[in-house]
């Protein structure tokens, strides 16, 4: 998780967020949330400010609201709302309410789309330069979004000897495979100078220019209304999909495959977006990466209260993180996606009714590199078929809510 030190800062700073401020907001609100959700859910899934939520922060609601500091506000008030939602039941019994197929295609979804970053991440699929060009000069030509990378680059070559490294482990059962080749590939990435040690000084004190920027005022206006709306969309089920994926791999679930603690991870997750946003650092949430924790054992909040102290550490160590390259995190994000995919063998494609939708559900997903897009497209579909077919009672009545607010903002998105 650590990339999102830097990657936030980056993404924050196109809006006029000071960057060194936004780097040490990252990793206190990612400290203090993690921590939170070790404690009080007791669930290893570790928290930080989230990637799409921050490039919605950054170029839409800032643009939209005329600072940064506006587009901060609303996250606060969405932050709020959706907290109170989850205070009075309605984010837990969505999540009840969706059939155990589609949950499971959710997370296969989210594995398919980490994995995809991870393909991503090593350049073994990459955006071809013609489409690039030929996009540019007509917006609305078919061309191939994506193709395959090349050997001959080092950071791919490092990529695919960690991957396959990792795999061995993996194979022979060895404990903590994924950090094992994490680590080897980025050793071999300093020795062959596609990785260095920090220039400057290895340790800083955390910058604190953007806590408490946030102006809360300007969510109170009619033109903020869908600006707030839209972010809760997001916000609210990517969450969902996320702890369904990370639980159901940890096996917290029931036996109907439900996570009896499923509110108080809400609950955390949603205080974790006010916090993001008063902050400065834009809406903190669940990281699917806790897979990684899960996969090497985590069952408990013990691991995300450790991931939480090492990003304290990170405040004030973050020129030592960006030291691990791209190409070696890579591997371990495909390794995670396979592990997460197993589920899909205990989806039953066999029923229409719940199969298209929950095989729409994991193609969508990582594809369009949105969570909530993946569950807005197949709960659509499984509301829309059930009334084709005449099963209109057998859908819980929130779903049609869910669907109907889906279907809005596809629409005006």
């Amino acid at each position: 998780m650590a990339y999102i030190l830097f990657a936030n800062a980056t993404i924050l700073g196109a809006a006029g967020v000071p960057p060194d401020g936004a780097l040490s907001a990252t990793a206190l609100v990612a400290a203090t949330c993690s921590i939170l959700m070790g404690v009080v859910a007791n669930v290893p899934i570790a928290m930080a400010p989230g990637m799409g939520l921050n490039a919605v922060v950054a170029y839409q609601l800032a643009a939209a609201t005329g600072s940064w500091q506006a587009a901060m506000g609303l996250v606060v008030v969405e932050g709020l709302i959706v907290l109170a939602l989850v205070g009075v039941g309605v984010r837990d019994a969505v999540m009840t309410a969706i059939p155990v197929d589609l949950r499971r295609a959710i997370g296969v979804g989210i594995g398919l789309f980490i994995a995809f970053i991870g393909l991503v991440n090593a350049r073994l699929v990459m955006v071809p330069g013609g489409t690039l060009a030929g996009l540019s000069a007509n917006p609305g030509a078919a061309l191939p979004p994506v193709a395959a990378g090349s050997l001959s680059h080092p950071d791919t070559l490092l990529a695919v000897g960690g991957l396959l490294l990792t795999g061995v482990l993996l194979a022979r059962g060895q404990s903590g495979a994924l950090l094992v080749a994490m680590a080897a590939t980025t050793v071999a990435a300093l020795v062959t100078g596609h990785a260095s040690w920090p220039s400057g000084a290895w340790v800083a004190l955390p910058r604190l220019d953007t806590i408490g920027a946030a102006d809360v005022t300007a969510a109170f206006s009619l033109a903020a209304i869908p600006l707030v709306l839209s972010l809760m969309m997001v916000d609210f089920f990517d969450t969902l999909g996320t702890a369904t994926a990370v639980v159901e791999q940890a096996g917290l679930t029931d036996a109907s495959g439900r996570f009896p603690g499923l509110r108080r991870v809400l609950a955390v997750d949603a205080f974790g977006a006010a916090l993001g946003g008063w902050c400065g650092a834009s809406s903190a949430t669940a990281y699917i990466e806790s897979a990684a924790g899960v996969a090497e054992g985590a069952r408990t909040g013990l691991h995300s209260v450790v991931v939480g102290v090492l990003f304290v550490l990170a405040a004030f160590l973050s020129p030592l993180a960006g030291v691990v390259p791209a190409a070696a995190t890579a591997p371990a994000l495909i390794a995670v996606g396979f592990l997460m995919c197993t589920a899909i063998t205990r989806i039953d494609f066999t029923r229409v009714e719940t199969g298209l939708p929950a095989f729409i559900t994991l193609l969508v997903v990582p594809l369009t590199y949105s969570i909530a897009h993946g569950i807005g497209y197949g709960l659509l579909s499984y509301v829309i078929l059930a009334v084709c077919q005449g099963r209109t009672r057998r859908v819980h009545p929130l779903l049609y809510v869910v669907a109907l607010a889906f279907g809005l903002y596809f629409w005006f998105e």
